[in-house]
């Protein structure tokens, strides 16, 4: 039995970072809409969870009643901590992350890339004070083809259809603002950083100012230092 794909009321929205005044959007379910999908899906008494612990890390396994072959069909996955009540939240992602191997919500990896332009008094110091919502979504064989998100007051702020990418991306004219202010908190990173004063300087050196590509390796080499 399939599972249906997921409503706009189902998506949640959150800011993941800000550069400069816009801010990328990423989409996600949480784990009462995987409740409600097994439920409606295969009947509440026809699936269970169970949470086990492997090396310190929380695995969740999802079952599901199999009718015709008399059997109990599982599949799981491991959960990552949250910033808030490790285990609770490792317990729940595990949750999520086993109910996405059933197919809830996984049309979600097929998002395109959400970029907002922030107005004024909406943000200070990276912290977005709005939220934002999806108000429409639609899809073409399980892939998303359109998506509309709007902010609290309901003003739409990215409307996206395949083929057609209104909305999506960093507007051109601020596409050197956003790098520029990339390479500026990567050289922050940098400067914090451990690293020996010659690397420091160099790494600095080597920063560009508009290719995103090589300002993307620095920073992936900056996360494996642990800068």
């Amino acid at each position: 039995m399939d599972i249906r794909t997921l409503n706009a009321d189902e998506i949640s929205a959150k800011v993941k970072t800000v550069y400069n005044s816009s801010a990328l959007i990423l989409l996600y379910k949480d784990a009462r809409v995987d409740m409600t999908l097994l439920d409606e899906t295969f009947g509440a008494s026809n699936w269970q969870r169970h949470h086990k612990e492997i090396k310190g890390n929380i695995y969740c396994n999802i079952s599901v009643w199999d009718e015709e072959k008399k059997c109990w069909v599982e599949k799981e996955d491991v959960g990552t901590e949250s910033m808030a009540e490790a285990e609770k939240g490792e317990s729940s992602d595990s949750f999520k992350r086993a109910g996405t191997n059933w197919g809830i919500g996984r049309e979600l990896y097929t998002v395109p890339k959400i970029v907002i332009k922030l107005e004024p008094g909406e943000f200070k110091d990276k912290k977005v004070f709005t939220s934002f919502y999806v108000s429409r979504i639609a899809y073409r064989n399980r892939a998303i083809s359109e998506l509309t998100i709007i902010d609290g007051n309901g003003k739409v702020r990215f409307d996206w259809k395949e083929n057609n990418p209104r909305g999506n991306g960093i507007p051109a004219e601020e596409k050197k603002d956003v790098l520029e202010s990339y390479r500026v908190d990567l050289e922050a990173r940098i400067q914090n950083s451990d690293l020996p004063k010659e690397r420091k300087e160099n790494a600095i050196k080597g920063l560009p100012t508009y290719d995103k590509k090589i300002l993307d390796n620095i920073s992936k080499m900056l996360d494996k230092e642990g800068a």
